[in-house]
């Protein structure tokens, strides 16, 4: 019995990667705008002593919800996002009939690197 329903072969998860790259430009661009407007609220909170609201926290709220959506279309693929600043994911993966992951991060040309799913990062080994 495998952990994970949805296995990809390294081709099929080689050819994510331009989505990936995609989805994680808009991704890091969703957090700068969502790190400003807590920074906004938070002044706003000093300013006013506990008026919150407006165009502000609409669009904080705006920016969590599109967050979360792209987010989603990740996992949906069936991938596991470890960690969204490095763009880390893993690709549940099986070799030699054993389950594992197949580990990319955004600043990787390419996936070269698999791990066992209970190592993480640590544990990563050249394909």
């Amino acid at each position: 019995m495998y952990r994970f329903q949805k296995h990809f072969s390294l081709e099929q998860a080689r050819a994510l990667i331009p989505s990936l790259r995609r989805l994680f430009r808009d991704i890091h661009q969703l957090q700068r705008q969502i790190t400003r407007c807590d920074n906004d609220l938070g002044q706003q909170l000093r300013d006013t002593g506990g008026d919150l609201g407006g165009k502000v926290a609409e669009g904080l709220l705006r920016r969590l919800a599109r967050l979360n959506t792209l987010l989603h279309e990740i996992r949906i693929m069936g991938i596991v996002v470890k960690d969204t600043e490095r763009g880390l994911v893993d690709f549940p993966h099986l070799r030699n009939g054993q389950e594992v992951f197949l580990c990319w991060e955004l600043d990787e040309e390419d996936i070269e690197f698999w791990h066992p799913l209970d190592t993480g990062y640590a544990g990563r080994e050249r394909l």
